[in-house]
């Protein structure tokens, strides 16, 4: 008879030695090494020589003296943190003035900001879907949506990549009273768009709501900038709700969702990850506010980013490489083999540009990439230089 201190209940396995609970996790590392899918770490100086086309600074706002001023400012007056969550202490004037401002500019009813874009996509989702809904999401959806989508605990329908046709035909299927379709508006792999308003027709012909994550959209297509849902006209129309990230174009930290004010007005007494979270800090409300003010002001930005991406892309694609042809910022190159990715974008850091290596699972098809991030404030001699080295390096 087996000791019985050494088994457990139920079962013929005997308890494993504490040092080895985790064996497990030194097996999975070997299998991703193999792969050519182990990540890694890298710490960066704020004295880097790198050309940045890693990042997703892509109106060149991270660094922007208003932006860096309009935090500190903020971090002084409001301090280091926000204190609490939003609905306790953390809901300074910072964050009201900022929600009011980015509904206004995007052309929504009303705004709310979370700690994260990936936090506000959580929220949307689960607070807008559940057992009674069908989801309708997009086969290349960030994985913020994905997770949303799993959180809802709702029935979940894989359309076709950008086909109005598999929404529609999702929708015509459905049993479950409510349905929501669900899409990133500018996909970050390619940098290709949704057809925004053909899926806003399909979800209206089945009585169903519009999500679209607007992170890579917000501060570079649309009318200055505006993102878009203002691009395509489908901007506070009463049944689309759009999320945002303050990380990428506004060069700050954060998120929000934008949408009809009972939407709204629905999150703050229903979204987990905005109930339980500690509100975004104050110095990335004022970086918000500042970067926002400034696009307002400069709205030529946008279409710098948009031209940079395009000179990228043509420019690349002339020597033979397989690249996108970008609607957004967002330009990748395919790559062979995932190991292929990491040796191309290493050479090119050791020439002094930084690129992005997308690898599975980051890429929904499993084709590695090089992904370039253009800025709006490159200049014809830094953009020579980033095509000269990407291709150099091949």
């Amino acid at each position: 008879m087996p000791d019985m201190e050494d088994t457990q209940v139920g079962t013929a396995t005997r308890a494993a030695r504490p040092e080895t609970v985790f064996d497990w996790v030194d097996a999975e590392a070997a299998r991703r090494e193999a792969a050519g899918l182990t990540r890694r770490l890298r710490s960066r100086t704020p004295e880097d020589d790198l050309l940045d086309l890693a990042s997703n600074d892509y109106l060149g706002l991270t660094r922007h003296p208003a932006v860096t001023a309009a935090a500190a400012e903020a971090a002084l007056r409001w301090g280091g943190g926000s204190t609490g969550s939003r609905l306790v202490t953390g809901t300074t004037e910072g964050h009201t003035e900022l929600e009011r401002e980015l509904a206004e500019f995007c052309g929504y009813q009303a705004a709310l900001v979370f700690s994260s874009g990936y936090t506000a996509n959580l929220a949307v989702l689960t607070a807008l879907a559940g057992p009674d809904t069908l989801i309708v999401s997009d086969a290349h959806n960030h994985a913020s949506l994905i997770d949303g989508c799993r959180l809802a605990k709702g029935q979940v329908a894989r359309a076709a990549h950008c086909d109005p046709r598999s929404v529609r035909a999702a929708l015509a299927a459905r049993t479950l009273p409510r349905a929501l379709v669900v899409t990133d508006s500018v996909f970050s792999v390619d940098g290709n768009a949704a057809p925004l308003t053909e899926h806003l027709a399909a979800a209206r012909e089945f009585g169903a709501a519009l999500v679209l994550d607007d992170a890579h959209g917000l501060g570079v297509l649309g009318p200055g900038g505006a993102g878009a849902g203002a691009a395509s006209g489908i901007a506070g129309q009463p049944d689309v709700v759009a999320t945002a990230t303050l990380s990428k174009s506004l060069g700050a930290q954060g998120g929000v969702v934008l949408g009809p004010e009972r939407v709204i007005r629905h999150l703050v007494s229903a979204a987990r990850t905005f109930i339980f979270d500690t509100g975004l800090n104050p110095a990335a409300v004022g970086a918000a506010l500042g970067a926002l003010r400034l696009l307002r002001a400069e709205p030529g930005r946008a279409a710098d980013a948009l031209r940079v991406a395009r000179e990228l892309s043509t420019r690349l694609a002339e020597h033979g490489l397989d690249t996108t042809a970008p609607d957004g910022a967002v330009v990748s190159v395919r790559a062979d083999d995932p190991e292929h990715a990491v040796r191309w974008a290493a050479a090119c850091r050791d020439e002094g540009l930084a690129v992005g290596c997308f690898r599975p699972p980051s890429v929904p098809d499993g084709v590695p990439r090089l992904r370039l991030t253009a800025r709006a404030d490159l200049t014809a001699d830094q953009i020579a230089f980033a095509v000269g080295v990407v291709v150099k390096t091949r």
